[in-house]
């Protein structure tokens, strides 16, 4: 165990205790404002330069080390989910309706562990770290790309990321070079018909029928119009129409999200969705109003990067921990940082199934497994220090 290690193995109950704190109090996207607050006093109680208000509710840390050598950036985001907490425990969201329901807290804890730790070793840093606490990964446009925007990865040479994740078990970590994380877009489609009585339907337009065929009509891209091989997704997520038994709806709402890796496939749903829709709505005589949300790109890791995670990874925790990923429906803003820098986001496994930490992302009862902070906080850092080396 090198000095490092021995640093984050000293504070992992600071970083628990960080982490709780927290999950106690957490903030919605682009309103993270007493997080950022107490992000940055904790760092600058480490004497790190820091930033505050980038691109929004963003804090930037640099911390310099005394030798020479790259700049490695490390993100963490900080925004919570608008879910009420379900869980019984000491540390349940004290927020009505408010939760950190996706491990934000614990990757703001985590890298802020990283933080004090490093800074207490400057002297052996060949190089600088980079901090970047992010506002509202949870909500497009996101807050990534606001903090490029705002100068976050100037000077930056490569920047690293993780997950916590709880479909994976404590102890293992993942990633895989090349695409990764899919592009989440998302639609909404207003269907306007013709109300009237329920026994006199012939007199109307019925924008329930109309939104149930467009439900089943647009499943047939994936299954029908899309290469079998190719990972697609097209989900309708929420449908609202009508408000008692006898009266024929005038209008439905239905919203979705298409995910995609393939940026050709992408517009290509995009465009075949447009044509049902406008379609369908015609045979029916309906008019619809179609808002089409292109969300974040793809996650796609640096080839290289990638390698130095299974080095790394091998090194920390052994080969049996260490695994290629599948390939994740869910969307990441860390995307646009790695159109600018090379880099590689990973997975480090949340979940155990013995502790009852079982519960997926978004889930009113999520938690994690406290354990994976420490292993995390060991993988970022130690890929920060073998990119400098």
């Amino acid at each position: 165990m090198n000095d490092f290690q021995a640093g984050l193995q000293a504070i992992y109950e600071e970083m628990v205790a960080w982490r709780r704190y927290l999950h106690q109090n957490p903030e919605l996207s682009f309103h993270e404002y007493r997080t950022a607050e107490f992000v940055a006093n904790h760092l600058q109680s480490w004497d790190i330069e820091v930033r505050k208000n980038v691109g929004g509710n963003g804090v930037v840390g640099l911390l310099r080390g005394s030798g020479e050598g790259p700049t490695v950036a490390l993100r963490a985001d900080m925004d919570a989910l608008p879910i009420q907490d379900e869980k019984n425990c000491a540390y349940s969201s004290l927020m009505k309706g408010v939760m950190h329901a996706c491990g934000h807290d614990a990757h703001t804890s985590t890298l802020l562990g990283i933080a004090k730790v490093a800074s207490t070793l400057r002297a052996r840093l060949k190089g600088n770290l980079v901090f970047l606490f992010q506002h509202a990964e949870e909500i497009t446009p996101g807050g990534a790309d606001s903090m490029i925007k705002d100068g976050a990865l100037d000077g930056v040479d490569a920047v690293f990321g993780v997950h916590l994740w709880t479909p994976f078990p404590v102890g293992h970590i993942y990633t895989k070079a090349g695409p990764l994380m899919a592009a989440p877009d998302e639609f909404t489609i207003q269907i306007q018909g013709k109300g009237g009585h329920g026994g006199l339907p012939h007199q109307t337009i019925d924008s329930i029928y109309v939104a149930s065929q467009l439900v089943v009509n647009l499943q047939s891209i994936v299954s029908r119009q899309v290469d079998p091989i190719e990972p697609c997704v097209v989900s309708i997520g929420s449908f609202h129409g009508g408000s008692s038994f006898n009266v024929i709806a005038e209008t439905s709402l239905l919203s979705g999200t298409v995910r995609t890796f393939n940026a050709e496939l992408r517009q290509d749903v995009k465009q075949r969705i447009e044509r049902i829709v406008h379609a369908t709505c015609e045979m029916y005589q309906a008019s619809y109003e179609l808002d089409y949300k292109l969300g974040y790109p793809t996650v796609i890791n640096d080839e290289k990067e990638a390698q130095r995670f299974f080095k790394v990874g091998i090194e920390l925790f052994g080969a049996e921990a260490v695994q290629e990923s599948p390939l994740i429906m869910a969307g990441e803003d860390f995307s646009y940082y790695l159109q600018h820098r090379p880099g590689c986001y990973m997975f480090v496994g949340a979940g155990n199934i013995e502790a009852g930490i079982i519960h997926p992302h978004h889930h009113p009862k999520f938690d994690i497994d406290e354990k994976s902070m420490l292993n995390a906080a060991n993988l970022l850092l130690g890929m920060a220090l073998d990119y400098m080396a």
